[in-house]
């Protein structure tokens, strides 16, 4: 009898819980058990903004160097958490089906953003939602804040923050549907809502257990998004946000990049057909963005994590 696949995994409620969803998909699929493995990372332990220690890519250093160390057989991350960058060793095995891509408000008192009031307080450590409140209300006071989904619940429960932003994805793995007071309409981040198994370059046992989860829609729409991120060189610092979505036979690409402060954007956008070539796809759009005047608005060169 195979020995269990290890799943290596931040301890966090939502790290566990969708890491426990991929290990259970992998085992029905392969007919192999999974155990998970419990990591903690060097963004779990320190504190200060995210992109002072080096963006959301320090959470997944300590993992990748685990798998690499062979503490374990594979990883899952939130996609739009991981550089886009080539780490040496490590390949995406497979990309599972996507959950929500939309960001979500929640607020205190039950109010939807154009609602609450001048001068409320509102949390978000992603410089592109703080872009994005700001161009809807600038009126508002937008907040860094930091911690597990929880534990920034609670902070506006106990009147620190007036609302807070979030992705609806991590919410509703984790059964916190009744703290979405409404469902924002604007694009997110590339690859938000989709998840990332990574694995040793060259493990194919590994490779043919998890590549059965593989979703080709997912894959195709996160690569794409994630492509553009790339050759925008912009990581966590710039306020970029990149959306595909099929449309039958048809993939829409959008992708935007706003003013820190909110009060402009520049917007590219390509009607794709489902086999095109990611990464011409990906010049195209950014060609067209920084012939709009994309790099006057944001410090794209050289944020890249």
């Amino acid at each position: 009898m195979s020995a269990p696949l290890r799943l290596g995994t931040r301890a966090s409620l939502l790290a566990t819980t969708q890491s426990q969803h991929v290990a259970d998909a992998v085992a029905a699929a392969s007919g192999r058990d999974v155990e998970l493995v419990p990591i903690t990372s060097e963004g779990d332990v320190l504190t200060g903004p995210l992109a002072q220690m080096g963006g959301t890519g320090v959470f997944a250093t300590a993992l990748r160097d685990a798998l690499l160390r062979d503490e374990c057989d594979f990883l899952v991350h939130s996609m739009k958490d991981l550089p886009t960058a080539p780490y040496p060793g490590i390949v995406v095995g497979a990309v599972p089906v996507r959950a929500s891509q939309r960001d979500i408000l929640h607020s205190r008192d039950g109010l939807a953003l154009d609602e609450l009031p001048a001068g409320a307080r509102v949390g978000t450590g992603s410089p592109r939602r703080v872009a994005q409140v700001r161009a809807r209300r600038p009126d508002l006071v937008v907040e860094g804040i930091r911690g597990n989904v929880d534990s920034r619940l609670r902070k506006v429960a106990d009147g620190q923050y007036d609302a807070i932003v979030l992705a609806e994805a991590g919410l509703r793995r984790i059964g916190r549907d009744s703290a979405i007071t409404q469902v924002l309409d604007w694009p997110t981040s590339a690859a938000q809502g989709a998840l990332a198994v990574e694995i040793r370059d060259g493990d194919t046992v590994v490779a043919d257990a998890v590549g059965r989860i593989e979703h080709a829609d997912t894959a195709l729409a996160a690569h794409l998004e994630r492509a553009v991120l790339r050759r925008l060189e912009a990581g966590c610092a710039a306020p970029v946000a990149i959306d595909a979505e099929h449309h039958g036979d048809v993939v829409t690409l959008v992708a935007h990049v706003y003013a820190e402060d909110g009060s402009r954007s520049v917007a590219a956008s390509r009607r794709l057909d489902p086999h095109v070539d990611v990464d011409a796809a990906a010049a195209d759009v950014v060609a067209e963005l920084l012939e709009g005047g994309a790099a006057d608005l944001a410090d794209l060169a050289g944020t890249s994590r």
